[in-house]
């Protein structure tokens, strides 16, 4: 298998930003009560909305890698994807970007392979570097909340994305 290759420059990633969609992986984590994690988000896009656990699969990083990846950086637990139950695929497009604000010139584009999986004991210490606080929400809390980004409610609503 080709070499994994690492994060971009800023200069070549906001072209990639500008002109190609984002390829990516969503996580709904549920504890064993059912209550689903969410991070407030501290970048564009979602600035500021609470967010699922997720991140891009790096280029040659195969889905199993970069699940096992994510689930280690963004929950603090190595999981393996066939711990996960598959959602479907979905498209976020976001009008801002990790460069600009709204209406500034560059917009973001997700494909995302969303995931659900159950933890079998709580997270440890949290990430903080895409997210300022966490908190654990019931499902109902999940889908009415406004400050729950619509696209992470979609993953709980089987009219949305694409099995």
């Amino acid at each position: 298998m080709a070499e994994i290759k690492s994060w971009l420059d800023a200069d070549t990633f906001r072209t990639v930003v500008d002109s190609t969609p984002l390829v990516s992986i969503d996580l709904l984590v549920r504890d064993s009560s059912g209550h689903i994690l969410v991070g407030k988000r501290v970048n564009r896009p979602a600035c500021g909305f609470w967010f699922v656990p997720g991140g891009r699969i790096l280029k040659n990083e195969t889905l199993a890698d970069a699940f096992a990846r994510l689930t280690e950086k963004e929950i603090g637990i190595g999981l393996t994807i066939q711990d996960a139950f598959y959602l479907g695929l979905y498209e976020h497009f976001y009008e801002d970007s990790i460069f600009t604000a709204v209406g500034d010139g560059v917009s973001t584009h997700y494909v995302v392979s969303g995931f659900e999986v159950v933890l079998p004991e709580s997270c440890p210490v949290l990430p903080c570097e895409q997210h300022s606080e966490y908190a654990w929400l019931t499902e109902t809390e999940f889908m009415t909340s406004e400050s729950v980004h619509q696209y992470c409610r979609w993953y709980l609503d089987k009219e949305k994305g694409f099995l």
